[in-house]
């Protein structure tokens, strides 16, 4: 058995269980990546831009695309290279990064959409106090907490794994340093410890949807007292995104969360929804759906050909 503090590297064996579609898999990971990429700098690049979309719904949804930007730089770059065979290795420093930088960024999307549906709650439920109680710097305030508590989650699930001692093999049976693939090659019994981490991953997902599934219960209540049927369709649309992006999110996540031990099961296949195809879903449905953000685009494409006629003019 060989202790943590001599251990230099992990080698993470990814999907080298599927030799032959390494390269395909290559090919499709990173065609998802940069729409990705693109998508969500879009949404931030919009939302900068127009003035009509400098509200609290926007500035949530802008924080939300620069939060899984940040999300997929921390896994997926590194997943490309090691598909490519060029080095599968990582230092139990970079593994420990990548995994407080996962964890940290998956909590940190949680609570921004939290605190989306709450946004959406006081626009519908209380429109005369929306004004007052979602100014910038409260804003601000809520998507610092985000980030804050998602990062205070993490470094205490990081420190606690990365605790534990190490053995030979040092094979992370995992495209990234994923926290049940590391404790499997702890050297000492490590049951306490996945118990305690994996309880506070499942509570801040559960806690963080019981929220949302709280506050759409009180806006289903008050979209259904709206006299007109053209008013419930507003107030509906104004949430569908959200509520897409919602049941996307946390149906992936409980499938790598909440999955028991020895259920069976590829685990490295089960994370590629959650870490590849969610933040690739999430800023496509965003826009398609959302009619504010394709005028935005128009109108930065018109300006843009305008401007191009008058210098060739």
């Amino acid at each position: 058995m060989i202790n943590q503090t001599i251990l230099k590297e992990f080698i993470l064996v990814g999907f080298s269980a599927y030799p032959l579609l390494e390269t395909s898999l290559f090919v499709v990971f990173f065609c998802l990546y940069i729409v990705t990429l693109v998508g969500n700098l879009a949404i931030m690049g919009l939302t900068w831009v127009d003035r009509s979309l400098h509200t609290p719904m926007y500035f949530f949804l802008s924080a939300l695309s620069f939060s899984e930007t940040c999300y997929t730089l921390t896994i997926i770059p590194k997943m490309l290279v090691d598909l490519l065979g060029k080095d599968s290795r990582i230092s139990v420093t970079g593994c420990g990064l990548q995994m407080c930088f996962f964890l940290g960024l998956g909590g940190t999307n949680c609570i921004i959409l939290t605190l989306m549906g709450y946004d959406r709650y006081l626009a519908i439920c209380n429109p005369l106090r929306y004004p007052l109680l979602m100014t910038n710097v409260a804003c601000g305030q809520l998507v610092a907490s985000a980030w804050i508590g998602g990062f205070f989650i993490s470094l205490i699930e990081t420190t606690l794994i990365f605790r534990v001692s190490f053995c030979i093999p040092n094979l992370i049976r995992h495209f990234f340093c994923h926290m049940r693939a590391v404790l499997r090659l702890s050297c000492t019994d490590s049951n306490f410890t996945e118990f305690i981490v994996t309880l506070m991953s499942v509570s801040g997902l559960l806690g963080t949807f019981l929220l949302i599934l709280l506050t759409y219960v009180f806006i289903i209540s008050s979209v259904l007292k709206i006299p007109s049927a053209e008013g419930k369709q507003k107030a509906f649309s104004t949430c569908a995104s959200h509520l897409t992006v919602v049941i996307i999110h946390f149906g992936f996540a409980s499938v790598v969360y909440m999955k028991p031990e020895n259920s069976g099961g590829d685990d490295t296949l089960i994370a590629v929804p959650y870490t590849v195809i969610t933040p690739f879903l999430s800023p496509i449905i965003f826009t398609l759906r959302n009619k504010d953000m394709k005028n935005a685009f128009r109108k930065i494409v018109r300006k843009t050909v305008v401007l191009k006629n008058n210098h060739q003019l």
